[in-house]
């Protein structure tokens, strides 16, 4: 009796226990509440509903209209995006199937993400290599802790936002271990039509403290594949973000070459300005040398830095005596980021005659909005670079 019956459970801790209600009669829900706000005892009210409720084609796929974007109204169907370029997780969870059909160490862990994530197919094809362990993110990554000690090879996917709730078992269970546990954490940067509270935007500055944390982003849709090779072959916690939506159309080559740990590479060379990129925002780097160059005849060279953790110190020393101009950009905050990584790198090398910009979001959280708008908004896009530059240029 006890285990069936509603409430026993909260009653035998004092609470006061009413329901099961119906949620969706709201004039008995509401006469409920009224009533016991009255109480001085801890209540707790059992409320049932059902998720899309009187909209059918949300009652029969609850996960799809979980997250929604544009779909037909009569029908419940998606309006798809024009264009055949991949979204970075579709390209990530497409190359998880693809290595763990040579590989059979290679574990996938969600939580309650699958579709979210782009691991359906990898549940569909390798079921057996596939956790999804619920809204238990925590649990999540002290699950694959256990699985790296016994050998596995483990790829926590999750969203950025939602791996902040993990930090305590990344430290203690992961990281002070050392173990050969990846993150693949999705979603990292301005998110948009999600809503201000899955804006990945602290991710670099939390995950780069940690010791023996590896932290990169990749520049496009090849990168991403790398860094998920290079990951596989990392004998210690690693970490590679990247961003929501599409990707950058480049082509995607069959053969994955993994990266060499802690090294950027120099994209476009020119001694006016260093810009230092991380992540989404090397194609802005990109994009903003164009115009520096053709609109302002000022000439640049950009980096794509790849990793955060460790950073490339090496080349950023030698280019920042040649070059004292220098911007970095990145879609995180700039409280510990990857341009306070870039700081303390040149400080510690007693370099002091140089002027830096720090492109990245200040202290403040990104509210709910188009990504592009809010790109422009916060000036973390080329324009901004641009305008950086000019006036680096200008004053120094």
């Amino acid at each position: 009796k006890n285990l069936i019956t509603p409430g026993i459970l909260f009653e035998a801790f004092n609470f006061e226990y009413f329901g099961p209600i119906n949620g969706h009669k709201l004039n008995h829900l509401i006469d409920i509440l009224n009533n016991i706000k009255c109480l001085n005892e801890p209540v707790l009210l059992h409320v049932t509903t059902k998720k899309g409720k009187g909209y059918s084609p949300a009652e029969k796929n609850p996960v799809y209209f979980h997250g929604v974007g544009s779909f037909e109204v009569n029908t419940g169907n998606c309006i798809k995006e024009k264009g055949t370029v991949p979204a970075y997780t579709e390209v990530f969870g497409n190359t998880m199937v693809e290595l763990a059909g040579k590989d059979d160490k290679i574990i996938a862990v969600t939580a309650a993400m699958p579709e979210g994530t782009g691991l359906t197919k990898f549940a569909e094809t390798y079921p057996e290599r596939f956790f999804d362990v619920g809204i238990a993110e925590q649990h999540g990554v002290t699950f694959a802790a256990g699985l790296a000690t016994e050998g596995f090879k483990p790829v926590v996917a999750i969203y950025s936002t939602f791996l902040q709730r993990a930090y305590d078992q990344i430290l203690h269970d992961v990281c002070i271990e050392a173990l050969p546990v990846i993150f693949a954490v999705d979603r990292g940067g301005i998110v948009g039509d999600d809503g201000a509270t899955h804006n990945g935007l602290f991710d670099l500055s939390y995950l780069r403290s940690l010791p023996n944390m590896v932290v990169m982003a990749p520049k496009d849709e090849n990168e991403l594949r790398q860094m998920l090779v290079t990951s596989l072959g990392h004998n210690g916690p690693i970490a590679f973000r990247y961003p929501r939506g599409r990707g950058t159309g480049v082509n995607i080559s069959e053969d994955i070459v993994p990266l060499p740990i802690g090294k950027g590479k120099v994209l476009k060379e020119g001694g006016d300005i260093l810009i230092l990129a991380i992540g989404r925002p090397v194609c802005e780097a990109l994009s903003a040398h164009s115009k520096l160059a053709e609109e302002h005849n000022i000439s640049s060279t950009v980096v794509n830095c790849r990793f955060v953790k460790p950073l490339d110190s090496e080349l950023i020393i030698s280019l920042a005596k040649k070059i004292p101009r220098i911007i970095t950009i990145e879609e995180n905050v700039r409280q510990g980021g990857f341009g306070s990584a870039v700081l303390e790198c040149l400080n510690d090398e007693g370099i002091t005659s140089f002027h830096l910009n720090r492109i990245g979001i200040h202290d403040i959280f990104v509210e709910h909005g188009p990504q592009e708008l809010l790109r422009s908004k916060y000036n973390i896009d080329a324009s901004s670079i641009v305008n950086a530059a000019r006036k680096l240029v200008n004053q120094c």
